[in-house]
């Protein structure tokens, strides 16, 4: 259930950031910005209200939003602020359909709006900045979304102090946040702008989205009862309007609150609720969406014929399954749904299917990454270029300075001369100092880069190994798991069972040892929730019957950059590692804690200890230890005696 409800809350986040808040009361709402189109109000009326159609149209009747979109585009005239406005419109009609389009009206909207000084002007660039960060999200990742919110949008809002569009940009960056797991942070924004909306617009549609923002939060925290007081006051705002597009988001932040608190069969009358209104808006997306998690809950009540259904009726429409990553989870949950069933042969051509296209993906990501590493390459040829062609511009520079210099002094007496030559043969030594400093600096550049590329490399070819090793060769000791099972069921006499469940023992332990190997090779935890998560994964993994770790975390911060993260956790796993194969440690305690672009590890254990003189020196695993503590410049000392060993390692992670 996990994993689908990250695929959920990852579309989600996707169908909040393509939208633009309209009125809870849509009749009322459509009525009036139709009769402005329609009356004798001026230009710059028409136009607006001709834009707001067509974005309320734009994702159930694209034909309705162009048409729209264009008849706002004759009242333009000459109007720099209309034509701004345009711009952003024409990027939220093209947003998802075709995201180059949409990020160059994006981008020509911002261009037009920054010349003018006005709230509204401000207002409409900050939406253009948010627009073209969802455009660049595929591209950039979520990291860039956020710093565009963060410097961009809220900026250009919070200089006229709180409103209902600062209440509005709070609430998207706790969306973006929320489905990024980062459930404190996005927990905080929500209640900057619940302070703002609730005490200046009580009433507003930001509100209400704020409201459900906020549950779902708590739900995917697993705080069932936090979640319904927000749900509750969602649904006291959106009572009066039961013809408002607005109810299918309440009933799916309903289905998760249900989800969340095991009511299953209680969600599934939601779900119908819900679908209701998708269908009368013509909401694809959100449909799918209640499909999915209808189909969740079936497959937990055991009605695997109707869940099955449901997940080939999702596949089928493609709304979800258009998104490679999303096609991917449905192949996996149709193979595990078949099995479940008892269909072998199904199985087995879904996770064909499924592995196809996770091999696929993965090619497709070693390119990019291939791509990234050529342009940082190329760039850092570019600025080798750049320093020797400075350094010749100033060779020249100085030997015609030496030559007018020469032809001045001729016409001096000979102690200027000579005071002259003197300082110009300082100044001479001096540029050539700055020079070779350059030089130095590029180089060292270069050699820092290079180290980085190989342990980025390794990383990449553990991470590529594990995937090829969990997804690749462990779908096919699946498949034969699965082969095994239907042939003995028809071939075996009864007699011979103790000795077929020892073969297929085996056969399961081969494949937790493979799953053992695919997770010390790259942890997922780590790259799907960070690296304290990933450390406390670590530690309950070495945990037995005969060992204790207590594992302590201290303001360990999700910002830091993940090629330092692998390194910390590589040298977490090489410390335990050590203390209990040399150590024979019976309790360990773990101590990691962040204080800025400082790191601090500290290890205690009380095993038989050694000598620091000798193995210090021939351990490989501390060699290597030492190796990533140097590569992250920082220190690292070692105490050990007959009743223990404690180790102390101070790194540095501002990523320079």
């Amino acid at each position: 259930m996990k994993r689908l409800l990250i695929l959920l809350s990852i579309l989600l986040s996707f169908a909040l950031q393509s939208q633009q808040v309209f009125s809870l009361n849509e009749k009322l709402y459509l009525d009036s910005l139709q009769n402005v189109t329609k009356s004798t109000a001026a230009h710059a009326s028409k136009a607006t209200a001709s834009f707001l159609l067509s974005n309320y149209y734009r994702n159930s009747d694209s034909l309705l939003s162009k048409k729209y979109l264009e008849h706002g585009k004759t009242f333009i005239t000459h109007d720099a602020f209309l034509t701004g406005k345009y711009d952003y419109y024409e990027g939220q009609y093209h947003l998802d359909r075709n995201k180059e389009k949409a990020a160059h009206a994006y981008q020509q909207a911002i261009k037009v709006l920054s010349k003018l000084k006005t709230r509204e002007s401000d207002f409409y660039q900050s939406l253009a900045w948010y627009g073209y960060g969802v455009t660049q999200k595929d591209k950039e990742g979520y990291p860039f979304l956020v710093k565009t919110v963060v410097e961009k949008c809220i900026p250009l809002i919070k200089k006229y102090g709180n409103s209902k569009n600062l209440g509005f940009a709070y609430t998207q960056l706790a969306i973006i946040l929320t489905y990024n797991a980062q459930f404190e942070k996005a927990g905080n924004y929500n209640k900057q702008a619940i302070k703002i909306l609730e005490k200046d617009y009580p009433d507003s549609a930001e509100l209400f989205y704020t409201y459900l923002n906020s549950a779902s939060n708590f739900c995917y925290q697993a705080k069932g009862n936090e979640a319904k007081k927000f749900l509750d006051k969602a649904e006291k705002l959106i009572i009066p309007y039961p013809e408002s597009s607005a109810n299918s988001f309440f009933y799916y932040g309903k289905t998760l609150y249900l989800i969340t608190k095991q009511q299953n069969s209680e969600a599934l009358p939601i779900i119908e609720k819900g679908l209701y209104y998708t269908k009368k808006f013509n909401q694809n997306l959100q449909a799918q969406m209640f499909y999915f998690n209808k189909y969740d809950i079936l497959k937990k009540l055991k009605r695997y014929s109707e869940a099955k259904n449901v997940l080939e009726n999702i596949l089928a429409e493609k709304s979800l399954a258009i998104d490679l990553n999303n096609r991917k989870t449905i192949y996996k949950q149709l193979s595990a749904l078949n099995e479940e069933m008892g269909n072998v042969r199904e199985a087995l051509v879904w996770e064909q299917k499924y592995s196809k296209l996770n091999d696929s993906l993965s090619s497709a990501n070693v390119r990019l990454e291939i791509n990234k590493i050529e342009a940082k390459f190329n760039a850092a040829e570019k600025e080798k270029k750049i320093a020797i062609l400075d350094a010749e511009r100033n060779q020249k520079n100085l030997e015609v300075n030496k030559k007018n210099s020469y032809l001045w002094g001729l016409s001096l007496i000979l102690l200027l001369v000579l005071s002259l030559l003197i300082f110009l043969f300082i100044l001479f030594r001096k540029n050539k100092k700055i020079s070779e400093q350059r030089i130095n600096d590029i180089k060292q550049k270069e050699e820092l880069s290079l180290t980085r590329a190989i342990l980025d490399g390794e990383e990449r070819e553990r991470e590529r190994i594990a995937r090829d090793l969990h997804d690749g060769l462990g779908g096919m000791l699946a498949g034969v798991k699965i082969n095994f099972s239907t042939w003995y069921s028809h071939h075996l006499p009864a007699e011979k069972d103790k000795e077929f469940y020892k073969i297929l023992g085996q056969l399961d332990h081969s494949v937790s040892e493979l799953r053992h190997i695919a997770r010390n090779l790259m942890p997922e935890s780590l790259l799907n929730f960070g690296l304290e998560t990933a450390l406390y994964d670590l530690c309950e993994f070495y945990v037995r019957k005969d060992l204790d770790i207590d594992f302590q975390a201290i303001d360990i911060e999700k910002k830091i950059p993940l090629p330092i993260q692998l390194n910390i956790y590589r040298i977490v796993q090489e410390l335990l590692a050590n203390a209990l194969k040399h150590a024979e440690a019976t309790s360990i305690l773990l101590q990691c804690s962040q204080s800025d672009d400082r790191f601090m590890i500290t290890i205690e254990d009380n095993g038989k200890g050694f000598d620091t003189g000798i193995e210090h020196t021939k351990s490989m695993g501390l060699r290597n230890l030492k190796n990533r503590v140097n590569y992250l410049k920082g220190k690292m000392e070692v105490s050990s005696d007959p009743q223990g060993t404690t180790i102390n390692i101070e790194l540095k992670i501002d990523g320079e």
